[in-house]
């Protein structure tokens, strides 16, 4: 299954749309071999970026494959679509069959429409949302307590240091109390985040962080990984917790790792007189929270399929692939990620922080 989703399906958008673009372009056959070879040329890019083999080049010019490689995917989801599009129009007879043929119109129509929708789709990517979010409990917290939420930040070739410190800044000017990071905070190379020294600009956050692993944190390397979690100040929780204040945040590691406690051993070492947070990166089996007596978890890992229509796909596998959700006396909030993998464009969807007031009684 995810042989054919990832490596048949893509070839075969892929040929189906060169073949369309071959013909619809009103060019000589040299400058159609010419578009048709740097589209190709794209999308292979993408395996470079997968093998790690972009390691070995310079930073920069591994950052630009990686931005062409990992975008190349988006766009040609989005031109499969418009090729689908016009050849369904075709044969309800209501497109004309010269639409499809050396049509210069149809080319520039087409291609320009597809570059507003990503150009917009970037802007959109790069305007972070904030999402504020009252979480009640009858415990005793003694005082409202303000917390950071967020997950997937993918640092690395495309999210470097200088955009780090841009949301650094956007979380320091919170004043939070604490700051949770639910798994995902690096990509999937360490080397971007050494070579820049990532780790620095993350100890300039002004409240303690706490930390659990997701999935790419074991692409990345996970012994590495955890020592850029150390070497930033942050508190990585690894199937163990800490008490802070009237809070009890526990961290559970990654569902990559098959010998990860459950949640329901987790909060039996808990301390359920105190507001418990579970950290559970990949939002799976909701209800074992519910049933283990967790007050509230946050998770992330979806993305919410970080643009339409694959939004459809992730609200379709998750009980809740994105937002506040609850069951029973558990409340939980999937976040669609601060940062993002691959290109860098949330179409129909967001990038976002989430600021959490946490009220109990005094």
């Amino acid at each position: 299954m995810w042989f054919v989703l990832f490596f048949v399906l893509p070839f075969v958008g892929l040929a189906y749309v060169l073949w369309h673009v071959w013909y619809l372009l009103p060019l000589s056959a040299g400058w159609r071999w010419a578009v048709v070879s740097v589209g190709l040329a794209a999308f292979l890019t993408l395996f470079l970026n997968f093998s790690r083999a972009i390691d070995g080049l310079p930073l920069n010019l591994a950052s630009a494959c990686y931005e062409v490689g990992n975008s190349s995917i988006f766009i040609l989801l989005y031109l499969v679509i418009a090729f689908l599009l016009l050849d369904l129009g075709r044969l309800l007879h209501i497109v004309p069959r010269s639409w499809l043929y050396s049509n210069c119109i149809v080319s520039t129509v087409l291609f320009a429409v597809v570059a507003l929708v990503f150009i917009a789709g970037n802007i959109h990517y790069n305007n972070k949302v904030r999402h504020t979010i009252q979480l009640t409990t009858d415990k005793h917290l003694g005082r409202p307590v303000k917390v950071v939420m967020m997950s997937d930040l993918h640092l690395g070739y495309h999210n470097r240091r200088k955009e780090l410190a841009r949301w650094v800044d956007m979380i320091n000017a919170e004043h939070a109390d604490l700051i949770l990071i639910a798994g995902d905070m690096i990509d999937i190379s360490m080397r971007p985040l050494i070579e820049e020294n990532m780790a620095s600009e993350l100890r300039r956050l002004n409240a303690p962080v706490y930390a659990c692993l997701g999935n790419h944190e074991y692409y990345s390397g996970e012994p590495q990984a955890q020592k850029f979690f150390a070497d930033a100040g942050i508190t990585l929780l690894r199937d163990s917790m800490a008490c802070v204040g009237q809070l009890c945040i526990i961290g559970r590691d990654d569902r990559t790792n098959p010998r990860r406690r459950s949640v329901a051993e987790l909060m039996r070492r808990a301390d359920k007189s105190r507001y418990t947070i579970l950290l559970d990166h990949q939002p799976y089996h909701l209800d074992r929270s519910e049933r283990a007596g967790v007050d509230f978890q946050l998770s992330g890992h979806t993305h919410r399929g970080q643009l339409w229509p694959i939004s459809w796909i992730t609200d379709r596998i998750y009980e809740c692939s994105y937002g506040p959700w609850q069951r029973g006396n558990t409340q939980y909030y999937v976040s669609s990620g601060l940062g993002i993998w691959g290109g860098k464009f949330r179409i129909g969807t967001c990038s976002e922080y989430v600021v959490a007031t946490i009220t109990g009684r005094k």
